[in-house]
């Protein structure tokens, strides 16, 4: 049985990070005790997967060291990464004595419903990454083909986003703030915040408005969203504002994590004396790209400070820290409560965003699609659904979600 990996090369390499590798190599006929042999049947990739890529060596982050790459010739753990992805997968080969053959999903704790894979070189805080989940007790599990896809595509930034609005909710919305402005409004992470504020207008009969800032060229899908209340143009933005700032207290949340766009974002606010910016939270890196070694603002406790007293302080927003002081505040119950109801209406919802997807089957035909993002981009409107497995014989076959 062979076995497939896609990496890529480090940047601190001195290599293009953009080439997509696919590695070949033997699969093991034996596996030491306690451990499992994974299949991955397939995976999601979208603009986050870029971020993860990105971010691969970045100190915070280090998403290469979720999964190290294979030694192979011109290949290693020091010259190349693996980006991690979310799919589905199938246990083909197990030792441990609590586990039969089944399915799974998601990347020496077992149980009922899952087990964790042991990484005990990152921070505590990372154990929901580390987790295989077992779908047949996953309460949020939909086997339909169509619910498996946008499971791969949403639910790993669906969470950051509900747990993120959760948590601003826990503080009424810090102190009371009415208006909630939203950079990289077109990223899932960001138009998923936008949903979920609006759900939360909808329960309290709230009146929060959410503005959203995009670049030009993904205004048009970022607006048929139709889940801010208004989007401005990066380039314009300042102008639009002016028109349209209303009074009272604004959050400002950087999903894009440009210090440029941000600069000008808060140097907007300062010596309004009817507006006041009395948050700035930290979501997303959306900016970065694979081939930027040092990007803007990677260290992500970095940023452009301004003189004291002028800037409320940056906070940074880190989905596991928050979820992990929900755990002690509710059960575990009451969590998987609120988290499927969610769940359940987002799967609903999310049908009318107008994503497309492309499916794309076997090593050749996923790199090239990679090679294609790098050289065309993602619009914001596309994801794709990869299997190393299976050559198809066209480029990949579409379907709108």
């Amino acid at each position: 049985m062979e076995n497939l990996i896609l990496c890529h090369p480090r940047a601190s390499s001195g290599q293009d990070p953009n080439q997509a590798i696919i590695v070949k190599c033997e699969v093991p006929q034996t596996i030491p005790n306690d451990h499992v042999l994974l299949e991955v049947d397939r995976f999601g990739f979208s603009a986050n997967n870029v971020t993860y890529q990105a971010l691969g060596e970045a100190s915070y982050f280090r998403y290469f060291e979720f999964h190290h790459a294979p030694e192979a010739e011109g290949v290693s753990s020091k010259t190349h990464g693996v980006t991690p992805v979310w799919g589905f997968g199938t246990i083909v080969k197990s030792t441990h004595p609590k586990h039969d053959i089944f399915y799974f999903r998601y990347p020496r704790t077992v149980n009922k419903y899952a087990f964790f894979v042991p990484r005990p070189h990152l921070p505590p805080d990372r154990r929901p990454y580390n987790q295989v989940t077992r779908c047949t007790e996953d309460p949020l599990y939909d086997s339909s083909p169509t619910a498996e896809d946008l499971t791969m595509l949403y639910r790993p930034l669906f969470w950051t986003s509900f747990w993120c609005e959760d948590w601003l909710n826990s503080t009424n919305y810090k102190g009371g703030s009415t208006q909630i402005l939203v950079s990289s409004a077109s990223s899932k992470t960001a138009f998923c915040l936008a949903y979920l504020i609006r759900r939360r207008n909808s329960l309290q009969g709230s009146s929060r408005r959410v503005i959203g800032l995009t670049s030009t060229k993904n205004l048009a899908f970022t607006k048929r969203l139709a889940l801010y209340d208004d989007v401005f143009d990066y380039e314009s933005f300042d102008t639009s504002l002016v028109a349209n700032l209303a009074r009272g207290q604004w959050i400002y949340v950087d999903v894009a994590g440009s210090n440029a766009l941000n600069a000008r974002v808060y140097g907007h606010f300062r010596g309004r004396g009817d507006s006041e910016l009395v948050a700035r939270i930290a979501l997303g890196l959306t900016n970065v790209s694979p081939s930027a070694i040092e990007p803007s603002s990677v260290s992500w406790g970095s940023g452009p400070e301004a003189p004291q007293g002028a800037d409320p302080k940056l906070e940074h927003f880190f989905m596991p820290e928050w979820l992990s002081i929900r755990k002690q505040q509710l059960s575990v119950s009451a969590i998987t409560q609120m988290q499927k109801e969610a769940w359940t209406r987002l799967m609903s919802d999310c049908r009318t965003w107008g994503v497309s997807l492309r499916r794309v089957r076997g090593p050749d035909q996923v790199k090239v699609a990679y090679e294609e993002i790098v050289s065309r981009g993602l619009a914001p409107e596309d994801a794709f659904v990869w299997s190393l497995w299976g050559e198809t014989t066209e480029y990949g076959s579409r379907a709108k979600l």
